[in-house]
C-alpha cells in the first residue's frame, strides 16, 4: 500500500484540466475535436512583455529573488492598485506567487484551522473547495441561481455566516459564469460583512479587465474602506496580459496576513520565476492599449456564442458581463435520448454526448457546483466557436 496522506482523499482532480487532456488525447488519436474547456486567452503575450523577459535573461536576472516578489514588481503592483482601483498599499502589504492559485492556496494554509468555514458562492472555480479542504477547512456553498445572474444575494450570504466562518471568497468577473458584480451589488455584500467583523473577504479579481458593454469594475476594499483591513485583494497577469504560462499572481492585504502567506511560500516553492517577475513589471507599467482591442474580440465572440447556443434545442444561455466563459443551462436536454438510445440524465451525460457525437469538449456544470449547466470558454478562434456551436445545435436537434 503506497504511503498516501488521508487529506488527499478530500480532493478531486481538476475537471477542467481533465477535459482539456481528454480533448488532446482524442485529437492525437485523429478525432476532429474542438476543445472549449481551457480558460486561457488564445492571444499571444504582447511583444514588449516578452522582450522584457528576454532582457532579464540577458542581464542575468536569473537568480533567486525575495521569496514573495521583487521590490520592482511589488512597486508596480502598488502603482496598479492605486491607478486602477484607488487602493493604496505599501510593498510590505503585497505578496507575489506562482499564479493566483498559489496565492489563494497559501492564504488558506496560513489562516485556516480545522473546521473553519469558508463561504464559496456556487457556481465556483473548481479549485476553491479543494484548497479549503487541504487546509482542513470546510467549504460552505451558497447556490447562486441564473435568475439572479449567478450572483450572491446579500440575504443568502447573511444566512450562511456562522461563528466558524473565516472567509468569503468572491470572484468577479466569475469563472465559470462570467458574472460580474455591479457597484450596488458589491455595496450590499459589503453591508452584510460589516455586521460580521470575524469574516474576512478574499476577492479574486483575475478577470478584472475582461468586462464588456461599458461595465464598470469595482472591488470590495474600494467600495468599503472599513473592510480594507480584512480584505485580501488577489489578481494576476494571466488573463488580461495573456501570460498564463508565465505563472504570476499577486495579492495585497494586511501586513500580518502577507507575512504569514510569505512564510508558507518560503517553505514550499520559494520565489516565483525571476524572469516572469521582470516581464510582469513591464506588463503592469507598460502600454495597456492592447487590452481593449482584445476585449472587442472577446465581446464579439461572447455575442456570437450566446446567440448560437440560444438557437440550440433545449439550451438557454445567459449573457455574462465579463471573463471569457458562458454557462448555459442544458435543462431542456435532460430526460431526452441520444440517437444511440442513451438517456441524458445529468449535465455530465450531456457533456459526454457532445464529445462523443460531435467532438466538442465542454466542462459539465456539476464540476462547478451548479447543475444542469455546462461551461464553454470562448477564448478560442471565432471560426472554431462557430463550428462548435453549429455542432452543439446539431447534437441537440438529434435528441428525441
Amino acid at each position: 500500500m503506497p504511503l498516501i496522506a488521508n487529506r488527499l482523499a478530500r480532493i478531486k482532480p481538476s475537471p477542467t484540466i481533465a477535459v482539456t487532456t481528454k480533448a488532446a488525447e482524442l485529437k492525437a488519436a485523429g478525432r476532429n475535436v474542438i476543445g472549449l474547456g481551457a480558460g486561457e486567452p488564445d492571444f499571444d503575450t504582447p511583444e514588449n512583455i516578452k522582450q522584457a523577459g528576454i532582457e532579464a535573461i540577458k542581464r542575468g536576472d536569473t537568480k533567486y529573488t525575495a521569496v514573495d516578489g521583487t521590490p520592482a514588481l511589488k512597486k508596480a503592483i502598488c502603482a496598479k492598485f492605486e491607478r486602477e482601483n484607488g487602493l493604496k498599499y505599501q510593498p510590505s502589504q503585497v505578496t507575489v506567487g506562482t499564479g493566483g492559485k498559489q496565492v489563494i492556496y497559501n492564504a488558506m494554509q496560513a489562516t485556516l484551522n480545522a473546521g473553519d468555514e469558508v463561504i464559496i458562492p456556487a457556481p465556483y472555480w473548481v479549485s476553491y473547495p479543494d484548497m479549503v479542504e487541504l487546509a482542513e477547512g470546510k467549504p460552505v456553498f451558497v447556490s447562486c441561481s441564473q435568475n439572479n445572474g449567478f450572483k450572491l444575494r446579500p440575504e443568502d450570504l447573511e444566512a450562511a455566516i456562522t461563528p466558524k466562518t473565516r472567509w468569503l471568497i468572491l470572484n468577479s468577473p466569475s469563472n465559470p459564469t462570467g458574472a460580474a458584480y455591479t457597484r450596488a451589488e458589491l455595496r450590499a455584500i459589503c453591508d452584510v460583512l460589516l455586521k460580521h467583523p470575524h469574516v474576512w473577504i478574499l476577492t479574486d479579481d483575475m478577470y478584472e479587465h475582461l468586462v464588456y458593454d461599458d461595465f464598470e469594475f469595482t472591488t470590495p476594499a474600494q467600495i468599503e474602506p472599513k473592510l480594507y483591513d480584512r480584505t485580501l485583494t488577489m489578481n494576476g497577469v494571466s488573463k488580461a496580459y495573456c501570460m498564463t504560462g508565465w505563472r504570476i499572481g499577486y495579492a495585497a492585504g494586511p501586513v500580518e496576513l502577507i507575512k504569514a502567506i510569505g512564510a508558507v511560500q518560503s517553505h514550499s516553492t520559494s520565489n516565483p520565476s525571476s524572469i516572469s517577475q521582470a516581464a510582469s513589471v513591464e506588463a503592469l507599467n507598460g502600454p495597456q492599449d492592447f487590452i481593449p482591442k482584445n476585449n472587442a474580440v472577446f465581446k464579439q465572440r461572447r455575442d456570437l456564442v450566446v446567440d448560437m447556443l440560444n438557437k440550440a434545442k433545449g439550451i438557454h444561455c445567459h449573457k455574462p458581463e465579463g471573463a471569457f466563459y458562458v454557462y448555459p443551462s442544458c435543462a431542456g436536454t435532460i430526460g431526452r435520448r441520444t440517437p444511440q438510445g442513451k438517456s441524458i440524465q445529468t449535465d455530465e451525460d450531456f457533456a459526454s454526448y457532445l464529445l462523443e457525437s460531435e467532438g466538442v469538449a465542454v466542462v459539465h456544470g456539476a464540476a462547478f457546483g451548479l447543475s444542469p449547466y455546462f461551461r464553454i470558454s470562448y477564448a478560442t478562434s471565432t471560426e472554431a466557436l462557430k463550428d462548435a456551436c453549429t455542432r452543439i445545435q446539431r447534437a441537440c436537434a438529434a435528441l428525441s
